[in-house]
């Protein structure tokens, strides 16, 4: 009797190895697609001062080519970033790069501002529907122990591409003008889409679902295995048959699902909210143009410095526990900022890298957090919409800001308003952690394997 194909189940096969080659990969190309989205997203920030000089505009004309790429961004989450669990999450991380980098460049020679909205508006097509796929890619390839950890890292590359967008513009725009900004920010990317071709595997359980063999890519994991291997999916061909958008708007899913979307709005309002009017609020206290940008550019940083906390906490202590705590701790810091303006300038900036690490380092642990709340089949498309939707916060935060400034509130009374929705936001964190998607166990692989070495 010739032997039976040997079994190996998904994401118990990943979760119990040691971490390959592979999985490195995939976290630096789509840490890659991370930072040159952040990168396109934050450029043309600092090019609109010289595009309204040289075509004549008021600066407020600007504002609809800054909001149609922010329209763009939720295209890209809401319509398309579903469409990748028809096309798979691969396909969709290349076609997307590509896009944004070919309209990048294309951005460079518009005649008009009217042309540039346009631009503006299908390149964030295309970065928003880059972003959720090299999430969700990152995360299958993740073991569970170091998941948090690995989205932690490559959102990271998101902000990264906001601080190297302000070298590039002040190296590049007084050289060469405004448009060798889009000239690199487009070739860029498009140099990196036959490496992401090459080298970018797809998702296995997406193959798997797909009925197309997931062996090959096990292999590049782990070499010893067998030819005639056969891959399942925990709880394949039930619910994982349904389209994952329906799934969100059921019954088990529908209440975590607004709740997660609540969380990500909160954390966008306050993250969009502080980016707006901290400058303002500084200028207007009489700081000095270099304190106004250090304490800025310090709350990025934080966020950045917090992913490296925040995510081995994530994996190890629990996503929820972590994440609440954080919005916790940020509430108290938010409150503190509203005293510190007007203290000495070591202790203004000292609070501004922590307000930072809990508001900035809250958005990319929240996108973790949502990583790991859905399933795989479901990742990309819950993570998308909640990101989609959160826009709507960050729209938001800002208007509510300055309706206080409006009216007069002091800026204690300003920061202490902006603490009370982080304390809602890590209340319902922890209620979303009882609820949160549990990978079933592998079921009892046939392949022994190694357990995983605390190396990793």
């Amino acid at each position: 009797m010739p032997e039976h194909p040997r079994t190996v189940h998904l994401p118990g096969f990943i979760d119990d190895r040691p971490i390959a080659r592979l999985q490195y990969t995939v976290l630096v190309l789509c840490g890659l697609v991370m930072f040159l989205d952040g990168f396109d997203t934050q450029a043309i920030s600092y090019m609109a001062p010289s595009i309204a000089r040289e075509w004549g505009l008021s600066p407020s004309a600007m504002g609809p080519v800054f909001s149609s790429a922010l329209v763009g961004l939720m295209i890209g989450y809401l319509v398309l970033s579903p469409l990748a669990d028809r096309f798979g999450h691969r396909r969709t991380v290349i076609a997307a790069t590509a896009s944004f980098s070919i309209l990048t460049v294309l951005s460079a020679f518009v005649p008009s501002v009217e042309v540039l909205l346009i631009a503006r508006l299908l390149t964030g097509i295309g970065l928003g529907a880059a972003a959720p796929s090299a999430i969700a890619l990152t995360s299958e390839f993740a073991p569970r122990r170091r998941r948090a950890t690995f989205v932690l890292v490559i959102y990271c590359g998101f902000s990264l591409g906001f601080v190297a967008a302000g070298g590039a513009a002040g190296t590049l725009i007084p050289a060469f003008g405004w448009r060798s900004l889009f000239a690199v920010g487009g070739i860029v990317p498009l140099a990196l889409v036959p490496l992401l071709w090459r080298l970018l595997p797809e998702s296995p359980v997406y193959l798997t679902r797909r009925g197309r063999p997931a062996g090959h890519i096990l292999r590049r994991l782990d070499p010893s295995l067998p030819d005639d291997i056969v891959v399942r999916t925990a709880g394949q061909g039930g619910d994982n048959a349904r389209i994952p958008l329906i799934r969100l708007f059921e019954r088990r899913w529908l209440l975590g699902t607004v709740l997660l979307w609540l969380v990500f709005a909160i954390n966008l309002a306050e993250f969009y909210a502080l980016q707006s009017w901290l400058p303002t609020i500084l200028t207007n206290l009489g700081h000095p143009t270099s304190t106004v940008v250090a304490a800025t550019t310090l709350t990025t940083v934080g966020g950045i410095v917090a992913a490296l906390i925040t995510g081995p906490a994530m994996d190890r202590f629990g996503a929820g526990p972590t994440l609440g705590i954080l919005y916790v701790v940020g509430a108290a810091f938010l409150g503190v900022l509203g005293v510190a303006l007007g203290a000495p300038l070591w202790v203004l900036l000292c609070v501004t890298l922590l307000v930072g690490c809990c508001v900035s380092g809250g958005q990319k642990s929240v996108i973790a957090f949502g990583s790991l709340f859905y399933p795989p089949e479901m990742r990309s498309t819950g993570v998308a919409w909640a990101l989609g939707i959160g826009r709507v916060g960050g729209i938001v935060g800002p208007i509510v800001v300055g309706l206080g400034v409006a009216a007069g509130w002091s800026t204690t009374q300003l920061f202490t308003a902006f603490a009370v929705p982080m304390l809602a936001a890590a209340a319902t964190v922890l209620a979303l952690a009882q609820r949160r998607y549990r990978d079933e166990p592998a079921q009892g692989a046939d392949l022994p394997h190694p357990r995983a070495s605390a190396r990793d």
